[in-house]
């Protein structure tokens, strides 16, 4: 095969139908629209209207509720640390904080904090101080001697 032998399988690749020329045999005049009417125009068929009905996006019952004000932290278990840790890009013997989290790319951004969870072992004496944590990570990180400290989330920007 060469490559002015190359062609594409019969019919995959239709021409296609122009509409609206003239009033001859196929899709002439009206274009297949009907006649007159709002769907007939262009751009102003209204998705969802059911002619007056009450639409069905809201006679069906709505579930859930989503706090508007709700804080979105970001989380890292206690594993990543440790091996941030193992890896040179934390220092055991000072504070880990939020910063140097994201500085060490443990975390990618604070968001509104941090959360530690408990997965993982701690074998090293760390001090974290982070916006949240779950009691199980406290326990373990002072089982291996360090601390946890959860200080105050960062106060939203007023408007």
């Amino acid at each position: 095969m060469k490559l002015n032998e190359l062609a594409d399988n019969a019919g995959s690749n239709p021409k296609r139908m122009r509409v609206g020329r003239g009033v001859g045999p196929g899709k002439g005049k009206t274009a297949g629209r009907g006649v007159k009417g709002q769907k007939s125009r262009r751009g102003v068929s209204i998705n969802g209207f059911e002619g007056g009905q009450m639409p069905i996006h809201m006679r069906v019952p709505k579930r859930g509720f989503n706090t508007p004000n709700a804080k979105t932290l970001a989380w890292v278990n206690l594993d990543r640390i440790v091996k941030a840790v193992e890896a040179g890009k934390l220092d055991a013997k000072a504070v880990i904080d939020e910063a140097a989290l994201v500085k060490g790319g443990v975390v990618r951004r604070v968001r509104d904090g941090i959360r530690v969870l408990a997965r993982g072992a701690v074998t090293t004496k760390l001090t974290i101080s982070v916006t949240g944590a779950s009691a199980a990570a406290v326990k373990a990180v002072e089982a291996a001697g360090g601390t946890l400290t959860v200080k105050a989330a960062p106060a939203a920007a007023e408007a």
